[in-house]
């Protein structure tokens, strides 16, 4: 590794006036933001974090509060490397036709055709809806997140809204629940019911596994055919107040339940 005299100097010869200042063409941010935009806190317990020697910058333990750091810099809280970015996360109600990927020279449409360039982070899907499926579909940057949340582990409950071919039998409805054998593996709903007393073709079904279209396998192999599918929750998101093809910013109170019990 090659190393400049900028690059040389510890973070404290680095401290400047100001919140932002450019050393050697890169910027540097006061640490407590560096610490909050990584999504670790709030910018003020990020300043506990450091009074109590919590941080490290690049090997040593700093807690000084106007220190400044590069992105380029180690940060490291709990020994686990900080990320400067600021952590974004995203709700999207997803149409039928998009697919659930970043980049697809294949597709028609993927759904990060739906945000476009109002974010200036790099988001990504969390977890996949088939490009048939509509619904509730979580993108962020925040990589730690969404490896919890689609950890079988961590039990986060998802519910659909299906619509078949034909009504569905009450028999079927409890094979569903007691478990059904998807290449050899037994699959079992935490809660099935139909989801309009008057027509039964429509189903309400809740699970946690991850399997891949593991809502239309399931139906198929008992001899249903699935018209429509609609994620209408997934770990503790809804739909509520968005519109099909429609997207806005998780809020504050919604960032923390998310993360809540899965850390």
């Amino acid at each position: 590794m090659v190393y400049r005299r900028s690059e040389k100097k510890t973070v404290s010869e680095r401290k400047v006036r100001g919140s932002v200042s450019e050393i050697g063409g890169r910027a540097l941010i006061r640490l407590n933001r560096f610490i909050a935009n990584s999504g670790v806190c709030s910018r003020r317990e990020a300043d506990n974090l450091i009074k109590d020697g919590l941080i490290t910058v690049n090997g040593r333990v700093v807690k000084d509060m106007g220190v400044k750091v590069s992105p380029r810099d180690d940060v490291r809280y709990k020994n686990k490397r900080l990320s400067s970015e600021k952590k974004v996360y995203i709700l999207i109600n997803k149409p039928r036709g998009y697919v659930t990927t970043v980049k697809d020279p294949h597709a028609d449409h993927t759904v990060m055709e739906l945000i476009g360039d109002r974010c200036p982070e790099r988001v990504y899907p969390v977890g996949r809806l088939d490009k048939a499926t509509s619904g509730v579909l979580l993108l962020t940057n925040d990589g730690d997140l969404a490896g919890k949340l689609t950890h079988p582990a961590h039990k986060r409950k998802k519910i659909y809204h299906v619509f078949l071919d034909k009504p569905v039998i009450k028999n079927d409805l409890i094979r569903i629940a007691e478990g059904i054998d998807l290449d050899g593996e037994t699959v079992s709903a935490d809660e099935v019911s139909y989801a309009d007393p008057e027509d039964k073709s429509q189903i309400g079904i809740e699970l946690h596994s991850g399997q891949n279209r593991v809502v239309r396998r399931i139906f198929e192999t008992l001899g249903y055919k699935v018209r429509k599918l609609d994620r209408v929750y997934f770990a503790g998101l809804t739909k509520k107040n968005l519109p099909r093809g429609k997207w806005r910013f998780l809020t504050d109170k919604e960032i923390i339940m998310l993360k809540r019990g899965i850390s």
